[in-house]
């Protein structure tokens, strides 16, 4: 289970040939999808900053091919016009010695607090929102409906993202070294530009709303580019990916607990079944104890320029960037064989990808303390931490057997693989505490509340809730549970609480049930149609109703066929009747 390794009977040349013939037999996974997103730029730039700052920004880009620039400074003084005006004018279209039509414009600090900036490469938005009555500057200033590219100089930039979206690039002024770096980088944003569009969402599985009630947000939480939203529909919010802000994190299809989100190509089954097909190669081809690390094609690229060859038993992952992985592939890999995963962070990481890795380590982690295992399995290697990425792994490989997945669904498949790493270990028994938002846990009914009326069933986006069929129940099966809390907000008795913790137990596989009552018979025929529980419970709050005054409150006793029956006897024996009430 947890075998200390001899390092002497390690032989690196026999890993390091072993790990060359992965290479050579199975090919990791390629993003494929076409480039159907399309950016247009026409070069029309606003800069923002100080005078000093954009008049000299102005002065570099003179010749950049720009089909315009315009200056949006701050005024200390608050001479500008007022923040609701709407005839801003510039105060100088065409100055002498630019190739490009210059325009100037003095903001007030009024109007900078109330300045807001939003688009992407091709189509940005800058407006002085004011009392309801937003002013768009690239209408009033450029005669145009937006800008192409915006150069932000400002101390604190306007759109404060962690990821600012294509076209829109942040610089201090006093960062000689990056100046040159992003002047060029500005006057190349100009013509027509493809990407992929990176995800898929499929509305089906999504664990966000469900009748009115939000629930799951992780993916919410987690985005750096801030590219997902929750659009409110009619009753339910639907989660919505803008694919000109998305850049391919991927930490969204790592968080989302159901695989409602997921990249296009290669989707998470595929790179979950070539991890194992992977570690079965290196196994067949002579390699000892891997080690598999996650890392990003970027940092992977920069390593063989500066010539850097980690050690033979360390088989990389290249993702687009490392949120493109989770928990739930990095346990994959130690169930397939793996004796350790390392995810090597690198200096470009967004801090929400950097938060959201942490999290997920320290949810892998957890798991494998619960299910019997060293949670040192897993590490986040620190940037250009050499020695740390070449260690050899203090423990031998949990298994030497291939994992087979064979299940379509995302937590489908996790279960396989905690079942996998359970059969390997010795679970606890216990529930343990996970980081908060985490998909794990179970739930409490009260039983004395709880009229058996299902709303909870068809609000959960799993399988977790089920219904008794012929005998009324209210079934539960914690493995399929993400904790979205859609069922205890659906409860309309306040019935559900939520159980957050991973229960290291077989029972957590099994389906149990959480409530049961007789069915109540129809008073009419005798056919069971609801619970006593309901039925006392709908004649309680209808007691004060016309309609079910006298001997019609016995018609909430009988099923629907006999409820109609009465009816139309009663209006058969007294037409009036209906009339009366």
């Amino acid at each position: 289970m947890n075998q200390r390794i001899q390092l002497t009977s390690l032989d690196d040349q026999r890993n390091a040939e072993a790990r060359e013939a992965v290479r050579q037999r199975i090919s990791w996974p390629a993003n494929l999808t076409p480039a159907n997103v399309t950016y247009h730029s026409r070069g029309h730039a606003l800069v923002i900053g100080s005078s000093d700052a954009a008049e000299k920004a102005a002065h570099a880009l003179k010749g950049s091919g720009l089909a315009s620039l315009t200056l949006l400074t701050l005024n200390t003084a608050g001479e500008s016009q007022d923040a609701g005006s709407e005839d801003v004018q510039s105060s100088d279209a065409v100055p002498q010695g630019h190739a490009q039509p210059l325009v100037r414009y003095e903001m007030s600090p009024g109007q900078a607090e109330v300045l807001s900036i939003s688009g992407h490469l091709g189509a940005f938005t800058a407006q002085f929102d004011n009392d309801g009555s937003p002013l768009n500057l690239a209408r009033a200033l450029i005669d145009r409906d937006h800008f192409d590219l915006v150069l932000d100089l400002s101390a604190r930039p306007v759109l404060a993202r962690e990821l600012p979206p294509p076209g829109y690039v942040i610089l201090d002024w006093t960062d000689v070294e990056r100046r040159h770096e992003a002047l060029d980088s500005v006057g190349e944003l100009i013509g027509e530009f493809d990407k992929p569009r990176y995800f898929q969402v499929n509305s089906d599985l999504c664990a966000h709303s469900s009748s009115g009630n939000t629930g799951c947000t992780r993916c919410l939480d987690v985005c750096p580019a801030d590219a997902i939203s929750s659009h409110q529909g009619r009753i339910e919010s639907q989660i919505e990916i803008d694919p000109y802000l998305c850049q391919g994190v991927g930490s969204c299809t790592s968080a989302c607990p159901t695989g409602a989100i997921e990249f296009r190509l290669p989707d998470t089954r595929r790179q979950q079944d070539t991890l194992s097909s992977w570690l079965a190669a290196y196994r067949d081809a002579g390699g000892q104890v891997p080690v598999l690390r996650f890392i990003t094609h970027d940092s992977q690229d920069a390593e063989k320029a500066a010539g850097i060859v980690p050690a033979g038993h360390v088989l990389d992952i290249p993702l687009e960037e490392l949120g493109a992985a989770g928990h739930d592939q990095w346990l994959t890999a130690l169930a397939s064989g793996a004796a350790e995963v390392r995810i090597q962070a690198h200096p470009d990481m967004p801090a929400r990808l950097g938060a959201f890795l942490d999290d997920q380590v320290n949810q892998a982690q957890t798991l494998l303390t619960a299910l019997g295992h060293d949670p040192a399995r897993v590490q986040l290697l620190a940037v250009d931490d050499a020695q740390a990425r070449d260690a050899l792994p203090t423990l031998t490989p949990l298994t030497d057997q291939p994992l087979t997945l064979n299940e379509p669904n995302k937590r489908a498949r996790l279960n396989i693989v905690l079942a996998r790493l359970s059969e390997l270990g010795e679970p606890s028994g216990q529930r343990h505490a996970m980081p908060e938002g985490a998909a794990y846990g179970g739930i409490q009914v009260d039983s004395d509340a709880c009229t058996l009326c299902h709303a909870c069933v068809s609000s959960c986006p799993t399988s977790a809730l089920s219904s008794g069929g012929k005998v009324p129940s209210l079934n539960f099966r914690e493995a399929d549970c993400v904790q979205c809390g859609l069922c205890e907000h659906a409860c309309p008795e306040d019935a559900i609480t939520l159980t957050p913790g991973f229960l290291a137990t077989a029972e957590r596989e099994t389906r149990h049930v959480c409530h049961e009552e007789a069915p109540f018979e129809c008073i009419g025929c005798g056919k069971p149609f609801a619970t006593a529980s309901t039925v006392a419970n709908i004649k309680a709050k209808l007691a004060d109703h016309p309609y079910f005054a006298g001997d019609a409150m016995l018609r909430l006793e009988m099923c629907e066929d006999c409820r109609v029956k009465d009816v139309w006897k009663t209006m058969i024996r007294d037409p009036d009747a209906q009339l009366r009430i």
